[in-house]
């Protein structure tokens, strides 16, 4: 009687085979992928019940508009886990986070008229990441930082078809937030950012002197009744406007 062909079970390596360590680890990032899109799954599913009929009243009559403060809401309260070092917030606000993301994709399914949901939001993203990393995904070939932030611009520009470096800035953004956006992107564009030409930019300027700074200018604008918002808002339009005049003079 002959001894019967030896074989080994399914899925495991034959005997005496060497084994792969870079097959092994992407074996398991593999595996690690899966989970995630498992899990990812399961919250979708959870959020379709909430908004399907026996599901969640309350969630079943929120639409983009009512969400809005709700989204920025935990995104305050995810900055500040990050600004504290909270490890355990952080997780738990980068999951109210993603499922303001996930509740806003459900309620974009429904529309009659233009409906899309989380997996076009998914590929509408991974495409505009290739787009914009023509190093990594393209030919483009990395030189530095400083020329990545110029590709990036001029990328960004091609995409919405900008005719200014201003656009894209939201009109309703802090004052702060979008004084930042407008100076650094007349900075690099070489376009005026308000501040004296012959005076140099301060160096070696600590977060915390320039939060005492910012904080004095508060103190001083509130001593004179000042709205301090309200002033940078009006020295913002009068930069933009002298950017935006600057630029139709270069012409395209």
């Amino acid at each position: 009687m002959t001894s019967a062909a030896r074989t080994e079970p399914s899925g495991t390596e034959p005997s005496g085979a060497v084994r792969d360590p870079l097959r092994d680890a992407e074996q398991l990032r593999d595996a690690d992928r899966l989970r995630d899109a498992d899990r990812l799954r399961d919250l979708v599913e959870a959020m379709d019940v909430l908004r399907s009929p026996g599901g969640c009243p309350w969630d079943a009559e929120q639409t983009h508009e009512s969400l809005v403060r709700y989204l920025l809401e935990e995104t305050y309260e995810l900055v500040e886990t990050i600004e504290t070092g909270d490890r355990a917030g952080l997780r738990e606000e980068l999951g109210d986070v993603l499922f303001q993301v996930v509740f806003h994709a459900r309620i974009a399914a429904e529309d009659p008229d233009d409906p899309f949901t989380l997996d076009d939001v998914a590929a509408d993203l991974v495409a505009k990441l290739h787009r914009r990393h023509p190093h990594v995904f393209g030919d483009d070939e990395y030189v530095d930082a400083a020329h990545l932030t110029t590709r990036w611009d001029q990328i960004k520009q091609q995409e919405k078809a900008r005719a200014s470096v201003l656009d894209g800035i939201p009109l309703d953004q802090g004052a702060l937030s979008r004084a930042q956006k407008v100076v650094t992107r007349a900075r690099r564009a070489g376009l005026p950012d308000g501040g004296a030409a012959e005076a140099p930019g301060p160096v070696g300027l600590t977060s915390e002197e320039v939060g005492a700074e910012l904080l004095a200018v508060v103190r001083r604008a509130q001593a004179a009744d000042v709205d301090a918002e309200g002033a940078l808002r009006a020295a913002l339009r009068t930069l933009e406007s002298e950017i935006r005049d600057v630029e139709r003079h270069a012409g395209p």
